[in-house]
């Protein structure tokens, strides 16, 4: 292993910032700039030698290559990372139009939004896995939040709390209970995991995810952060009455003021429900 992919891991492993998922993420892209520092001709970097001139090197080459503005994003996110840790903050510049990346685009040409029907799950083997899938599905979380979540303990009658520690970005939420439906997959995931975890006894997190993993590969069921947005499509419909763009509803321009007005506030409500602190994410779930 080359240095300076050594001593990049070593960074993020003496580093508990963000939630499991986010940190192995980190670790990934990091050992990928390492390598494309090294294929670009920067051998024997040390990662405190990180300078002006890696960081140009490696945006020029992704602009090159025409990476989306969200991937190139999320790499100058690790590259500020590293930055920060090896006290060189000053070498990255704090905004993006200083490289000339374009602005994300947050609107989706079509619905990713998937469905779960009971003969699916039924081929999925693993008791514990189905039910994260459940929860998914009822109340729009994540993989991770529904793997880790404690049941009993976020219950809290009228609405689901998320701790910190399960969710993306460490910021607790709260999703409602609205519904006969989400109350009845709610009484089943207690009962299946007692005062602990949806994580059996004798694993940890990271064996149950590759379990997850496994089984619903197995399963032939790929994809399923679509659930999330089958729940945001339809938490819109209940929330303004008529459907997103993304399940065939009309577009903005074709709303009246008080429609507009209407579809701003479920937008609000559902970046909420779904642990985003922007309402422009909402046009990847709904459309626009």
């Amino acid at each position: 292993m080359r240095d300076l992919n050594y001593q990049l891991k070593l960074l993020c492993k003496h580093s508990h910032e963000g939630s499991f998922e986010t940190r192995v993420g980190r670790e990934r892209q990091l050992s990928a700039i390492a390598n494309q520092l090294h294929d670009l001709g920067f051998r024997q970097l040390k990662a405190t030698g990180l300078k002006q001139k890696h960081v140009q090197a490696l945006v020029d080459e992704w602009l090159k290559q025409k990476l989306s503005p969200g991937t190139i994003k999320n790499r100058m996110s690790c590259l500020r990372w590293w930055a920060e840790k090896v006290n060189r903050r000053a070498v990255v510049a704090g905004s993006n139009d200083f490289y000339g990346i374009p602005d994300r685009q947050f609107v989706s040409d079509t619905s990713k939004a998937k469905d779960l029907a009971e003969e699916q799950l039924a081929l999925v083997k693993d008791e514990n896995v189905r039910m994260s899938l459940r929860l998914q599905q009822a109340f729009g979380l994540r993989r991770e939040e529904a793997i880790k979540i404690q049941p009993r303990w976020a219950d809290r009658g009228m609405y689901l709390h998320l701790k910190a520690s399960w969710t993306k970005g460490g910021r607790e939420r709260t999703v409602p209970i609205r519904t006969q439906e989400q109350r009845a997959v709610l009484e089943q995931a207690k009962r299946l995991a007692g005062l602990g975890a949806l994580i059996p006894r004798g694993r940890n997190y990271i064996e149950q995810l590759r379990i997850y993993e496994r089984h619903t590969a197995n399963a032939g069921l790929s994809k399923m952060h679509g659930l999330r947005h089958a729940y945001a499509q339809e938490r819109y419909r209940e929330l303004t009455g008529w459907p997103s763009p993304h399940a065939d509803g009309p577009t903005k321009k074709a709303l009246t003021r008080a429609q507009q007005q209407a579809d701003q506030r479920a937008r609000l409500a559902i970046s909420q429900e779904l642990g985003h602190v922007r309402e422009q994410i909402t046009a990847v779930y709904l459309g626009r």
